[in-house]
C-alpha cells in the first residue's frame, strides 16, 4: 500500500490540470492514476494533423452505443487511452465556454459557477491558445467563410474567444503550436514541462495502470480512503489518499468506477450483485452530446495546407429567444463519408463536408452496468433523437438546408462538382430528417453523467464544491459533472473546471484530516 494526499484517477484533460496545480506546494504527494502510456515522444499523439488516425486505434478505448432506434446504432464513442486524455485525442478546437452556457449552470444548481465567476479562469490556462495561423488558412475553407458571410448574412468571426457571439463564421482558435503543429494538450501544457525537468518529485504518475475500485473507511463507511489500481504486467495495489481521492476519468470511466464501487441507483447495482455502498439514482443518468450529421460534396482534388482537417466553422441562431447559438457547423475539408457508406454512400476522391451539430440536444440518455466485472465495458444508450418534440432531429434538417444553401453563394460554389450525400434528390423534410439521423456521428462529447446540482435535487451526484453527495474524502473533477452542455465544443470548459477544482480543493487542506472535511 502506497500513501498519497491526494490520488486523481485518470491524466486527462482536467486531472492533468489539477496535478500539476497541487503539486506547486511541495509538501502535497499526489498520485495520477493513468489506464494509457504517456504521449512523450509519441509523434502520432503530439502531431495534431495525425488525429484522426487515433480513433479506433490502440490508444482508444473504443466505447459501443446501444441500438439507438431513432438515430446511428454504430457510434463509436472514442475515448483517450492516453496521457492528456482526449486533449491528446481530439482536434483542439478552444472555445470558452459562452456566458449564457456558465449561466445555465448555475440557474441549474452549480452555485459559484457563473460566468462572472468563471470568466477569470480562462486567462489562468497554461494551454497555447491560437487562431488557426495563416499559413494553415487554405483556399477553400477561406472561400467557404466568404460564401458563408453572404449566403447568411452572418459576421466573420476573428478569434471566438474574444468576445461572447450568437452568430459568427470563422476560423476556430485551437491549442496547438502552429510553428510545428505541436499538440497544447493538457499533458503538453500542465505535465511535460515538470516531467521534463524532473523538479516535482511529490508527483507520480503510474501510468498503464487501472483504477477498478474504491476503497472505504470511518466509522460509518462512507469515507473514501483510497484506489484499487491494477498495473499492465496484472499486479494490483492499493493507494491510499490522506485527504483526498480526485476522480477525474471522465463521462463514461468515473460513473463506471463509482458503480462497480458500489456508488450509484441501488436497484441497478443490487441486481447485478453489486454490494450498495451510497444509494444514488443520478449516476449514470443525464448523458448529453453534441450528435451531428453531415452532407458531402465531391470537389477536384485540394490544397493541401490545414491544421487538423476541420479549421473553421458557423454558428447560427434560429431561434431569436434562445440564449447563444442553437445551430453548429465544422466544415471539413475532406469526404466525411464513414456513416453514409453504410447506406450505399461512395467516398469521392476529393471532397468537403459541413457537419450540422445540435449545441443544446434534448435529448438525455444513460451509462449503465451490465455486468458486475470491472473489465466489461458499460453500456452507453444516447437516446439520440429520442427527445419530446423531435427538437434535436428538426435541427438537422435545418442544417442540411443551410448547409445547401451555402454550398450555392461563390466563392464556394465554383468548388463543387456534385453533391454526394445525402444527394440533390433528397428534398421533403421527411426524406432529410432520415438521412441525417441514419448517419448521425458523435464529436465525442459525453458529459452530465455525475451531474452538479443543488441538494433538493435527487438526480444531483456533486455538490456545488464537487464532493460526492452523501460520502466524504471524494470529489469529481470531469465532464461527467455538466449540468447541461455547453453550446461549443468543451474541452476548455474542462480544463477551466479543472482550474476551479484546484481552489476548491485547496481552501480544505488546511481542515482535512484523513479525508474527512
Amino acid at each position: 500500500m502506497s500513501a498519497y494526499d491526494y490520488v486523481i484517477v485518470g491524466g486527462g484533460t482536467a486531472g492533468s490540470v489539477i496535478a500539476s496545480r497541487l503539486t506547486e506546494d511541495p509538501g502535497i504527494r499526489v498520485a495520477v492514476i493513468e489506464g494509457g502510456p504517456s504521449d512523450i515522444d509519441r509523434p502520432e499523439v503530439l502531431t495534431l494533423r495525425r488525429w484522426l488516425g487515433l480513433l479506433g486505434g490502440e490508444l482508444d478505448y473504443d466505447y459501443p452505443t446501444t441500438e439507438q432506434p431513432r438515430g446511428n446504432s454504430h457510434i463509436r464513442h472514442s475515448r483517450a487511452k492516453v496521457l492528456g486524455g482526449c486533449s491528446s485525442h481530439n482536434t483542439l478546437i478552444s472555445f470558452k465556454p459562452l456566458p449564457s452556457d456558465w449561466d445555465e449552470w448555475e440557474a441549474n444548481g452549480a452555485t459559484g459557477w457563473g460566468a462572472s465567476e468563471m470568466d477569470p479562469y480562462f486567462h489562468k490556462l497554461r494551454n497555447n491558445i491560437v487562431r488557426v495561423a495563416k499559413k494553415d488558412q487554405n483556399q477553400i475553407a477561406t472561400d467557404w467563410i466568404e460564401a458563408t458571410k453572404d449566403a447568411l448574412d452572418v459576421p466573420e468571426v476573428v478569434g471566438f474567444n474574444d468576445k461572447p457571439f450568437d452568430e459568427g463564421v470563422g476560423f476556430f482558435d485551437l491549442s496547438y503550436h502552429p510553428e510545428n503543429n505541436k499538440r497544447s494538450s493538457a499533458s503538453v501544457a500542465y505535465l511535460h514541462p515538470h516531467i521534463e525537468a524532473g523538479d516535482r518529485p511529490n508527483l507520480d504518475i503510474l501510468l498503464e495502470t487501472w483504477a477498478y475500485k474504491l476503497e472505504f473507511g470511518g466509522a460509518d463507511g462512507k469515507t473514501v480512503t483510497g484506489v484499487h489500481i491494477r498495473r499492465k504486467d496484472g499486479t494490483e495495489e492499493l493507494l491510499e489518499a490522506g485527504r483526498e481521492v480526485l476522480v477525474c476519468a471522465g463521462a463514461v470511466d468515473t460513473p463506471r468506477l463509482l458503480m462497480h464501487s458500489g456508488i450509484g441507483p441501488a436497484k441497478d447495482l443490487s441486481a447485478l450483485g453489486i454490494p450498495v455502498v451510497q444509494d444514488l439514482p443520478g449516476v449514470g443518468e443525464n448523458l448529453i452530446d453534441h450528435p451531428e450529421s453531415v452532407i458531402v460534396w465531391e470537389t477536384d482534388e485540394l490544397p493541401g495546407n490545414s491544421a487538423m482537417d476541420s479549421d473553421a466553422g458557423l454558428f447560427v441562431k434560429r431561434d431569436p429567444e434562445h440564449a447563444g447559438p442553437d445551430l453548429m457547423f465544422h466544415f471539413y475539408q475532406i469526404p466525411f463519408t464513414d456513416n453514409p457508406e453504410r447506406l450505399g454512400y461512395e467516398r469521392p476522391p476529393h471532397g468537403v463536408s459541413m457537419t450540422p451539430n445540435i449545441p443544446k440536444s434534448r435529448s438525455r440518455g444513460r451509462v449503465y452496468l451490465t455486468s458486475a466485472d470491472p473489465e466489461v465495458k458499460p453500456a452507453l444508450d444516447f437516446k439520440y433523437f429520442e427527445d419530446e418534440g423531435d427538437y434535436d432531429g428538426q435541427t438537422l434538417v435545418d442544417g442540411i438546408k443551410i448547409a445547401r444553401k451555402i454550398a450555392q453563394a461563390e466563392p464556394f460554389a465554383k468548388w463543387i462538382k456534385r453533391e454526394v450525400a445525402p444527394g440533390p434528390e433528397v428534398t421533403s423534410d421527411e426524406e432529410i430528417s432520415e438521412y441525417a439521423r441514419k448517419v448521425a456521428h458523435t464529436v465525442y462529447h459525453p458529459a452530465g453523467t455525475c451531474r452538479m446540482g443543488a441538494e433538493e435535487d435527487e438526480l444531483a451526484v456533486v455538490d456545488p464544491e464537487l464532493r460526492l453527495r452523501g460520502l466524504k474524502g471524494i470529489r469529481i473533477a470531469d465532464a461527467s459533472v455538466f449540468p447541461t452542455m455547453p453550446a461549443v465544443n468543451p474541452m476548455i470548459g474542462v480544463l477551466m473546471l479543472g482550474e476551479k477544482a484546484v481552489d476548491l480543493i485547496r481552501p480544505a487542506e488546511s481542515t482535512t484530516q484523513g479525508g474527512v472535511a
